[in-house]
């Protein structure tokens, strides 16, 4: 391990050389992501679908784990990787915008879905940990499996458990130990786990499409790029709406859900069920993260705010990667999607305008509804133009370069990962597993 005057050093303030150089780097990690394109194989009664955003998240923390082993122009050091970090979530509000759109143009279908959409939600809150939790237990995992199962363990669930427990207490480890999973697999496993279910074909896609909004936008991007990637182009339109409407569902008012009802469930069901699940496991031999795991590591869920030279090289990431994905998959012509890919710009910039005189603003959620307003057809004068530019960016364009910088996140994280433990690890991908599962299921009794 590096001393900590080592990892300081690592970790510093990146030049802006590294910035130019982890720019070219991620697109570049697009380009060649593009061109291996899709890869399907047969699993048993069904099919596997691994797509572009999947090889560049791959790829990219492969570049970033090897980083000490490369030549400069291809070094993504510890520094760039935490940069790197904060452009993802920069980033995706682009994606955001991109949903927004799609459901103010789709808003007629998303109504169709009707009363599914509101009760899949309680799928999302405790599919988690009806799946999740006696697993943990079994496996003799202690208070760490609330923490791990109550939910799927975004920013927000971190927030609630360091609000509650603290971020050293047991629960804390676990919320922890499943925010890192899912930033290290969720996203290639819930790929794979979606499209298998999807080829099966014994649910409803609009049911799948719900269940992809799991609060997250990079899971959501990853499950839905795996559904649309298996049903008629005509339909793709509707999928990523109803994946949109219920993401946003599950981040805003599935906080509440995790808050008021699915994490005093959890704490509940623990008391009544480790008595008669759990086994007495040795103290050295505990799953869950080591007590060195502890608070120490809770920066990992605080993403400080991007200065604005930084927050302009996100959109400059992402809007590179979504016109050489667009034009390397989808044959669209670069100024084509460079006329688009400005719309979404200067609506984010909108938005983090407004961010920066009012902090407390809820961003993603202005954003989301703005998004939404601005794309309904013949709402505005502009809405049917903004449309136009817009409709040539394809959906899966935009999750190849918010994946190629996960790739880069998941390394920096990945000595924090090792300390884990693998069946606190099996436990968070039962959970996320649990969450997509449980709002299909619910949203399948309305279609």
């Amino acid at each position: 391990m590096p001393s900590s005057a080592a990892g300081s050093a690592a970790l510093s303030t990146p030049s802006a050389g590294g910035k130019l150089r982890l720019l070219l780097v991620i697109l570049a990690v697009v380009a060649v992501a593009e061109g291996i394109g899709a890869v399907q194989f047969t699993l048993g009664p069904g099919k596997v679908v691994l797509l572009p955003m999947l090889w560049a998240l791959l790829i990219a923390a492969a570049l970033g784990i090897a980083q000490a082993r490369l030549p400069g122009v291809l070094r993504v050091d510890r520094g760039l990787q935490g940069l790197a970090s904060g452009l993802l979530n920069a980033g995706l509000l682009l994606f955001v915008v991109k949903l927004g759109l799609t459901v103010g143009a789709a808003l007629p279908m998303v109504r169709q879905a009707g009363w599914a959409l509101l009760f899949q939600e309680f799928g999302h809150a405790f599919g988690t940990l009806a799946l999740g939790l006696p697993l943990a237990l079994l496996l003799g995992i202690k208070r760490e499996a609330v923490g791990a199962t109550f939910s799927v363990g975004r920013e927000g669930n971190l927030v609630i458990i360091g609000e509650k427990y603290g971020m050293a207490s047991p629960e804390g480890r676990g919320v922890l130990a499943e925010y890192i999973t899912g930033t290290v697999l969720g996203a290639l496993f819930i790929a794979v786990l979606a499209g298998f279910i999807a080829s099966l074909h014994i649910f409803d896609p609009r049911s799948l499409a719900m269940g992809a909004g799991v609060g997250s936008g990079s899971l959501m991007a990853a499950a839905l790029g795996a559904i649309t990637a298996q049903q008629p182009a005509e339909l793709v339109p509707q999928l990523t709406a109803i994946a949109a409407a219920s993401n946003l569902l599950t981040s805003v008012v599935g906080f509440y859900f995790t808050l008021f009802l699915s994490l005093p469930a959890c704490s509940w069901l623990y008391g009544r069920l480790e008595p008669l699940l759990g086994r007495v496991t040795a103290r050295g031999r505990q799953p869950a993260a080591a007590s060195r795991v502890g608070a120490a590591q809770a920066p990992l869920s605080a993403h400080a705010a991007l200065s604005l030279p930084d927050t302009a090289l996100a959109w400059l990431v992402m809007t590179g990667g979504v016109m050489v994905g667009n034009l390397l998959s989808y044959r669209v012509p670069l100024l084509t999607s460079l006329e688009g890919m400005l719309v979404v710009v200067l609506v984010v910039a909108v938005a983090e305008g407004l961010k920066r005189l009012l902090p407390r603003l809820p961003t993603v959620l202005v954003l989301s509804v703005l998004a939404t307003v601005i794309g309904v057809p013949g709402l505005f004068p502009f809405s049917d133009t903004v449309l136009a530019l817009t409709g040539k960016l394809n959906f899966l364009a935009f999750t190849t370069p918010v994946l190629a910088m996960a790739g880069f996140s998941v390394a920096k994280d990945l000595p924090l990962f090792r300390q884990l433990g693998w069946r606190i690890v099996v436990v968070s991908l039962m959970a996320t597993a649990g969450t997509f599962l449980g709002a299909t299921l619910i949203a399948e009794f309305f279609h």
